[in-house]
């Protein structure tokens, strides 16, 4: 890969909205902004007056003051992303509502989208993120969850996969703890064409939390993906535990500086896939390629389930 400007690697950070607020967000973001990072935010536009038993504690775009913050973020060059519509299963109507809500503030619809969680109008979600069928009926019997993902199925109330294809122009699938995704998917970002309603599909590395964040970007596996020319998107939640008291985590602030001497091009998501997409991957895929990712990803997964 040639990246601009000269770097020699791409970082950036997918950050789900999970638990995010001003106050756990905006310390770990003016870190970013300061040492010269631009990286990609995920948010719900609307509330969720069901209420959440999980996500609960985050923050959406109906929140004044944490409306004010993302705007801030865009204009300094973050990228703003879909999470879906709120933190619990949207319908239809919902997520068009939302969909408007977002374009109305920021004046352009999301381009990246992360399904969240267990929302049931999460697209092509479950078994359906795996194409190959014994693969689909291994993780049906492994799994003690139930859920019918639909937001691809036009029979369904939560449909919006016509509004994906629109707007969305990528879509997050696997999620490896490998840092430099080439490994793991260098044909990201590509098409399905029995997925149509995802125009393209990307991959990231794995760190749910502050510790496992830490874990992962330790100074020798930077030091490789730098040295290997890589592109690392790490998938993340900036708003678990990464801010304590308004102080940035400190294994997390010395992470980060140490990176930002590394010469890498520090761009949102979009911005790495765009270059891939016109580079290296030209949107295809192979059913050989495919499969091996999909393995990767079970091996993968099996791996970190048995370290837990």
């Amino acid at each position: 890969m040639e990246f601009p400007e000269g770097k020699h690697f791409a970082f950036s950070i997918l950050d789900d909205t999970d638990d995010s607020t001003v106050e756990n967000a905006k310390p770990i973001y003016d870190l970013l902004y300061d040492l010269g990072f631009k990286t990609t935010k995920t948010v719900w536009a609307t509330d969720c007056p069901e209420g959440s038993p999980l996500f609960f504690a985050g923050q959406t775009l109906q929140n004044q003051d944490y409306l004010q913050f993302v705007h801030i973020l865009g204009q300094r060059g973050f990228e703003l992303a879909w999470h879906g519509a709120t933190m619990e299963s949207s319908k239809r109507a919902r997520t068009i509502k939302a969909l408007e809500f977002f374009h109305s503030e920021f004046g352009y619809f999301p381009t990246v989208h992360c399904n969240h969680g267990h929302n049931l109008e999460n697209i092509y979600w479950g078994i359906n993120r795996y194409r190959n069928q014994l693969f689909r009926q291994l993780i049906r019997l492994v799994s003690n969850r139930k859920e019918q993902f639909s937001g691809e199925q036009e029979s369904s109330p939560y449909f919006w996969g016509d509004l994906c294809k629109q707007h969305i122009r990528f879509v997050r699938n696997f999620t490896f703890s490998e840092l430099d995704m080439l490994k793991c998917d260098p044909c990201m970002p590509y098409h399905l064409d029995d997925r149509p309603y995802v125009n393209y599909w990307f991959s990231t590395t794995d760190a749910p939390d502050v510790t496992r964040f830490n874990d992962l970007l330790n100074r020798s596996r930077l030091d490789q993906l730098s040295n290997d020319g890589g592109v690392c998107i790490i998938s993340t939640h900036l708003g678990k535990g990464f801010v304590r008291n308004g102080e940035v985590n400190k294994g997390v602030r010395s992470t980060l500086e140490y990176l930002s001497t590394l010469g890498g091009w520090y761009v949102p998501v979009s911005d790495i896939l765009e270059l891939l997409l016109k580079e290296t991957s030209n949107g295809k895929i192979s059913r050989l390629g495919q499969f091996g990712m999909e393995w990767r990803h079970l091996v993968d997964h099996a791996r970190e389930r048995i370290k837990r």
